[in-house]
């Protein structure tokens, strides 16, 4: 797989027309959904000529919309808008635009090349670098997909600020999560910033910083076969609660589900490799301050545990792997709980929680 380029730059449209310009697509399509249509995609068709030419591919908003419908309608569009093997797809929008267009990119005519321009501070943080791509389907999260990296990933915090206070803490968790498996130095950075009165040159910087995270385990491992496990910290027991509530028909953001999901999964650190207890007691802590809580009870336990089944690092179907914590930094992936194990560690994830 090749290394993708990434741009850290608030001047887009400019890297935007040198892209276009470097590559020379034979047509240019734009991918947003809803939102990024009506709030980012004039700004950019104002400043870019290349933009303002290219044919405009949009899908409804949220993750329930990231489904085979929604690839099946982006398919059509390419065909019906002439796309050929050398045309150029951008992705704009959040995770669900970077995730379903970069999987649309992927498989039409065995792949055209993307580029992904994030609009939230999840998906520049976490979707759209590292080349994951994929939908929903049959109720799971990213059940199907590909490895295909963008071209190029352009990230910017120009449009955090049309961003509610709930969508820059979904981003602010992967963050968290980018610290947990560094050091300690970047995660407490991160536990001593106030998400909602950072601002956007502060932000690019811890941004920057965290992606750098992310890029460096994805080039060492590109295919998940080892190291680059360790990003899934938290998100075994966090798609978990993501499918939930879905099944609950009430979706939650999915960098909260992460924030949950830390909690179970270093709590089941402490009890299988002794994660120091304080560290434990300050994220849940920060975490319930500033997320709330997801509620479960024990009736929950049994559809939870179903769904951890289905989560693609199993290498088993009789085991559920997680990615664990022996101390900030120090990584040990490939780690099996049992169902008792899980079970006790969701009693003390609802303790912390307060539920």
């Amino acid at each position: 797989m090749k290394h993708q380029e990434l741009i850290f730059t608030n001047d887009v449209t400019s890297n935007i027309d040198a892209l276009i310009e470097k590559y020379n697509p034979s047509k240019v399509f734009v991918l947003v959904d809803e939102n990024t249509n009506k709030m980012v995609l004039p700004q950019l068709v104002a400043q870019s000529m290349a933009v303002a030419n290219a044919s405009v591919i949009t899908i409804k908003v949220g993750d329930i919309n990231k489904n085979i419908e929604s690839l099946m309608h982006i398919w059509s569009s390419l065909v019906e808008g002439g796309a050929t093997r050398k045309s150029m797809l951008i992705n704009l929008g959040g995770g669900v635009v970077t995730d379903i267009g970069g999987f649309a990119g992927a498989s039409f005519k065995r792949g055209i090349r993307f580029v992904n321009i994030p609009t939230t501070l999840l998906s520049a943080v976490d979707a759209a670098v590292g080349g994951k791509t994929g939908i929903n389907f049959n109720g799971y999260k990213n059940e199907i997909g590909a490895f295909c990296e963008a071209e190029v990933v352009i990230i910017s915090t120009r449009y955090f600020s049309t961003l509610s206070s709930e969508e820059l803490l979904s981003g602010y968790a992967e963050m968290l999560k980018h610290g947990l498996i560094s050091n300690a130095e970047i995660y407490n950075r991160l536990l001593a910033r106030d998400v909602a009165n950072i601002d956007a040159d502060s932000l690019l910087q811890l941004l920057q910083e965290s992606v750098m995270v992310k890029k460096r385990i994805v080039e060492e491992d590109p295919t998940e076969k080892g190291i680059r496990r360790a990003l899934n910290l938290g998100h075994t027991a966090g798609h978990a609660f993501e499918s939930l509530a879905l099944q609950r028909k009430s979706p939650i953001p999915h960098g909260y589900a992460v924030a949950w999901g830390l909690v179970v999964e270093l709590v089941l650190s402490h009890m299988q490799l002794q994660f120091p207890s304080n560290e434990l007691t300050r994220l849940a802590t920060y975490i319930y301050d500033n997320y709330g809580a997801f509620n479960v009870t024990c009736d929950d336990y049994p559809a939870l545990i179903e769904f951890m089944r289905h989560d693609k690092k199993n290498d088993s179907a009789n085991e559920i792997n997680f990615t664990m914590l022996k101390q900030v930094g120090d990584i040990h992936i490939d780690c099996v709980a049992s169902e008792e194990d899980i079970k006790t560690a969701l009693d003390i994830y609802r303790d912390f929680m307060h539920i």
